[in-house]
């Protein structure tokens, strides 16, 4: 592998050169590409790669400890490419390949996409000179695009099979179990006691949508000028399927408020500030059942499962950063945070354990 960890760039000139020519910049199919890492270790590598007739990004999966099904290229590809002439902004899905058998470029699966030109807001330096109202439009839009996600027929663009919405949230604290199972590296009462209290809790959906699974602001592209900045795409995509659209509005819940947990900035920077304009999350809740025609719903499962998927997510880096498997730094210090996402869980789960008849019909109601 050359210039970048993961990355053979001259494989990479050499695999479009053959492969995607349409993509050559000048007369030179050798001309050298760059690439530079922009994210990761956390989730999937993301590259920035220069020199081409386009601007371009390749997603891999991380190095190290994968859990597999977490990390598949071939689904993120499948879903932005049949999300193209959608209400749902995303880039164009370019190719899609396994490579780990050739290793030409990274010795495993990666997709290439075009790159989206704006900015994504992770940080609260980057509301610097955003007017409040600007702000508060934006946080009110990430929620109408989650609801136009949510009202996409997956069979309609060609996402039929994609998944199997009965039995989905079953599926979802299975498939979390293993994946905590499969990072397993140290004692963690509060958080065996959160997954038995979400089993034991579990609602009933009763509409099954696509869902992104990791819906946040910082997934996004943020593109315009300052005053009047707009959603230009979603991404991020790996863990999409057919789903309870509630899991993604209990996911957006937890990021939008995550700077109010201990260590909060380091689990997951945002830009999101009540102060700078943003709205609340009841307001985006509102705006989101606004746009579906719906009641607000309940979301205080959704709020505990999204803390619990997150506090498994970081304990699986935690296990990679053990064993040398992550990229950059901030990792020494994801063990620590695993903790307070718990007990952010165990607030939600016990809220919904005071209130669970009424609670569940008033979710039921919400979003038929």
């Amino acid at each position: 592998m050359t210039d970048v960890p993961g990355l053979d760039t001259a494989g990479l000139t050499r695999w479009i050169a053959a492969e995607h020519p349409e993509l050559v910049a000048g007369d030179d199919p050798a001309t050298p590409l760059t690439a530079t890492l922009i994210a990761g270790g956390r989730s999937n590598l993301t590259y920035r790669v220069d020199g081409a007739a386009r601007p371009l990004v390749l997603r891999r999966p991380p190095l190290g400890h994968v859990l597999s099904s977490a990390h598949d290229m071939f689904r993120e590809h499948r879903v932005i490419d049949a999300l193209r002439d959608s209400a749902v902004p995303v880039p164009d899905a370019i190719d899609v390949v396994d490579d780990t058998a050739d290793a030409r470029v990274t010795g495993t699966p990666f997709f290439l996409m075009e790159r989206v030109e704006g900015v994504v807001l992770n940080d609260r330096r980057h509301n610097a000179g955003r007017p409040p109202a600007a702000l508060h439009r934006l946080g009110l839009e990430l929620a109408e695009v989650l609801a136009e996600l949510h009202s996409v027929d997956p069979d309609r663009v060609g996402l039929d099979g994609f998944g199997r919405g009965d039995g989905y949230l079953d599926r979802q604290l299975a498939t979390w179990r293993r994946q905590y199972d499969a990072s397993r590296s140290r004692e963690l009462p509060a958080l065996d006691e959160l997954q038995h209290r979400l089993g034991e809790r579990r609602p009933e959906a009763s509409v099954s949508t696509l869902v992104h699974g990791d819906y946040r602001l910082d997934n996004a592209i943020v593109a315009g000028p300052v005053e009047a900045p707009r959603i230009a795409a979603i991404l991020d995509w790996e863990m999409a399927t057919i789903g309870d659209p509630l899991v993604d509005l209990g996911m957006l819940g937890l990021y939008w408020t995550i700077a109010d947990l201990p260590g909060g900035s380091g689990i997951a920077p945002s830009s999101v500030d009540p102060v700078a304009g943003y709205p609340s999350f009841d307001e985006l809740v509102d705006a989101y059942a606004a746009r579906l025609g719906r009641r607000a719903p309940d979301l205080a499962w959704y709020r505990a499962f999204a803390a619990y998927k997150l506090a498994v997510i970081l304990e699986g880096i935690h296990f990679r950063f053990q064993a040398g498997g992550t990229v950059g730094d901030g990792f020494d210090r994801i063990g620590e945070l695993v903790e307070p996402l718990t007990r952010e869980g165990l607030a939600w789960a016990t809220r919904r354990a005071a209130t669970a008849p009424a609670a569940a019909a008033a979710s039921a109601g919400g979003i038929r």
